[in-house]
């Protein structure tokens, strides 16, 4: 046989048996489970920032939202809301009064069959005892107060109502220590006095530690003396007293959801618990302390419970625990406070309330939100906002690049675009490579250089970087490119906000990654225009400012141009509106609408001096504006430029397009391959040449 601890009782190692380790089903979700997928995560984030959400609160959006076959946190939230509603619309308070109730009346009956039946009793005696149970009081405490000197003739009588004092003693102890219900029944004399000896100790600690005057060794003699009614296994008085908190608080309110008449019932029957007050003295005692202790639970809360299936005393206080975990959950998944992480979820309580495949779910969602932050993909500016890093950028191109390749390639049978090369055709000819280049090797020829070279030296490696030739290609003229995007408030509000941000960050990323050479500018225009970095054109949120000012947008574009002397100029417009405001000589911003004749003639003249310095000029023209059209078309045969009327869906594919069609044209005006012959748009828009 073990040995026995020094102190433990035959209910505390019961108490420690009900909680001992088991096996358990594996919580961790599917061990071949793919890794959380960032590129669907940065796509459905970036559409958010580029609507005009910040990064932080973009990021908050997907982890509410989920994605497809993924819960998020509403959902989580949901269904944390639906188990409060279902544990309040399922249960009443009365299990343990109910049950006492039930005791008595079976008590009194056999009592009565006894009295019957016992023909030696006096007749006297058997009148008094008979008025005496026909006369009990209808309160349940009062009869079983009344009650407690009787002198019971029925052994079953007795012992049923001997039941409701243990019954209440273990109801009092489950209520501020789950599992002793279990553990204390067919309780002995033994274990009513170690618990005794069990809480006597307890608030001696409890006071102590009060004070100040505890001290580690006391709690580890305490622990060494009790620890069998401390599964839980707290480490320090601390933890003792937080766990023993939640249960006690769980019970006030419990006892404040009951109604006056329950809460009447209980008090008067609480005296009888294991057959005197000492154990509610006892337990008094403890609850003022941790009440000292632990202000800060929710000691005067309540609930509304309109259910029909019956709680005892511990039961009751295990579903007031419940509902405040239920409670702290819906905080966490809301994430909605100051400095909220996916962190602050507690997995554990979540699986004990909604299942283990809810926690997989938050799981899931807070090894997403660590991966954003961690891999790069989310940082911090200077002012300390969350941004989307240039990798993050980067890779959001990549893929809005691979959209619009798949559309060029629907409408115009071409290929896609990785497979159109950004530096020319092969003149047939190879030459050493050089840092930097990024022709395609000449594989036939750095493979003989290396034979040749492992001829003098046998021991050599197979391949050195001096063996290395490119493929020489066609020189292609460079490009100074600006991009003009309006950003006026009539972009938000017709939908062509993130659609005109996708075009430019897809412009940004083929240049940046294709074409290293040609020189991109972003310019947005509103009421005024400015140069932007592509970061801040994608992060832009929409204002409401009267104005777009075409001509502060030329102004710079063609200030770009000069700075490319040698550079062929490649201009594209993107607009929902004729120019309503331009900028005057001494720096100010006129408007006017309907468009005055001088903001277009200074317009005019700014797309002329384009003209001159020899762009390549196409208008984006979005929106069903009989007047736009009108206006956008004469503009561009006053300049020799083209017109492109794009669906919504179709600007990102029209543009990058355009571009292409641009750098298709070697210098001296012959055709390079590529992207040259664009004769319409499936029905979709239009071209209208010059």
């Amino acid at each position: 046989m073990a040995e026995r601890e020094p102190g433990e009782s035959a209910a505390a190692r019961r108490l420690a048996q009900a909680h001992a380790a088991r096996f358990r089903r594996y919580t961790g979700g599917d061990p071949l489970a793919p890794p959380v997928d960032l590129a669907e995560a940065l796509d459905k984030i970036g559409e958010q920032v580029m609507a005009g959400y910040s990064a932080e609160r973009a990021m908050r959006e997907y982890l509410r939202r989920g994605s497809e076959g993924r819960r998020g946190l509403d959902d989580l939230g949901r269904r944390v809301s639906e188990r409060r509603r279902e544990l309040l619309s399922r249960h009443k308070l009365d299990g343990t009064l109910e049950e006492i109730k039930q005791l008595l009346e079976r008590a009194v009956l056999e009592e009565r069959k006894q009295l019957a039946r016992d023909v030696d009793l006096d007749d006297m005696e058997r009148s008094f005892a008979e008025t005496r149970l026909e006369n009990l009081p209808a309160s349940t405490s009062a009869a079983v107060n009344e009650l407690s000197d009787y002198q019971w003739r029925s052994s079953e009588a007795k012992a049923d109502y001997d039941k409701i004092k243990d019954l209440l003693g273990r109801e009092l102890l489950d209520q501020r220590f789950g599992g002793m219900k279990q553990a204390l029944e067919n309780v002995t004399d033994a274990d009513r006095q170690a618990v005794s000896e069990m809480l006597a100790d307890l608030n001696e600690l409890l006071e102590k530690h009060a004070a100040g005057q505890d001290t580690p060794e006391d709690f580890d003699d305490f622990m060494s003396k009790h620890g069998g009614f401390f599964p839980e296994n707290p480490q320090n008085v601390d933890e003792l007293i937080d766990a023993l908190a939640k249960r006690s608080a769980a019970a006030q309110r419990m006892l404040n959801s009951m109604t006056a008449e329950q809460r009447e019932e209980l008090f008067n029957l609480s005296a009888q618990a294991f057959g005197s007050p000492e154990l509610m003295q006892q337990l008094a005692r403890l609850d003022q302390s941790l009440q000292a202790l632990r202000p800060g639970e929710d000691w005067a809360g309540s609930e509304r419970f309109d259910g029909d299936q019956p709680l005892g005393l511990g039961e009751g206080a295990g579903v007031l625990q419940d509902l405040a975990d239920l409670d702290e959950l819906a905080e966490q998944l809301s994430q909605s406070y100051e400095g909220a992480r996916m962190d602050d979820v507690d997995l554990d309580k979540l699986a004990r309330q909604l299942g283990n495949e809810a926690a997989v779910d938050a799981r899931t969602l807070r090894e997403l939100e660590r991966a954003l932050r961690r891999d790069g993909t989310l940082r911090r500016d200077s002012a300390g906002r969350l941004q989307l890093s240039p990798k993050a950028m980067r890779q959001l191109g990549k893929t809005l690049l691979k959209d619009i390749a798949q559309r060029m390639s629907q409408r115009q049978g071409e290929r896609e675009l990785r497979q159109a090369g950004a530096a020319g055709d092969l003149s047939g000819s190879s030459r050493q490579w050089a840092f930097g280049d990024t022709e395609p090797w000449d594989i036939p020829r750095t493979v003989l250089n290396g034979i040749r070279r492992r001829s003098g030296d046998p021991a050599g490696r197979l391949i050195e970087i001096d063996d290395v030739e490119v493929a020489e290609t066609e020189s292609r003229t460079q490009a100074a490119v600006a991009l003009l995007a309006d950003t006026s408030f009539s972009m938000e509000i017709d939908g062509r906000w993130v659609p005109m941000k996708r075009t430019a960050l897809a412009l940004h990323t083929l240049i940046s990654s294709r074409f290293r050479g040609d020189d991109l500018q972003l310019i947005g225009f509103g009421r005024h225009a400015e140069v932007m970095q592509i970061e801040e054109l994608t992060s832009l949120e929409a204002s409401w400012a009267k104005g777009t000012n075409l001509h502060h947008a030329l102004l710079l574009a063609n200030r770009h141009f000069r700075k490319h002397p040698n550079a062929q100029p490649v201009l594209l417009i993107v607009t929902d509106g004729e120019p309503t405001s331009h900028l005057e000589p001494d720096g100010d911003v006129r408007f006017s609408y309907p468009p005055h004749p001088v903001t277009i003639a200074f317009t005019l003249r700014e797309l002329e001096n384009s003209m001159r310095l020899g762009a390549q000029i196409t208008f984006f023209r979005l929106g069903d504006d009989p007047s736009l059209a009108r206006f956008v078309d004469n503009m561009a045969k006053r300049v020799d430029g083209k017109v492109v009327a794009p669906e919504l869906d179709d600007l990102g594919a029209a543009v990058v397009g355009s571009y292409l069609g641009s750098r298709s044209w070697s210098s001296d005006g012959g055709a390079a391959g590529g992207f040259n012959d664009w004769g319409g748009w499936g029905g979709r828009g239009y071209w209208a040449n010059g």
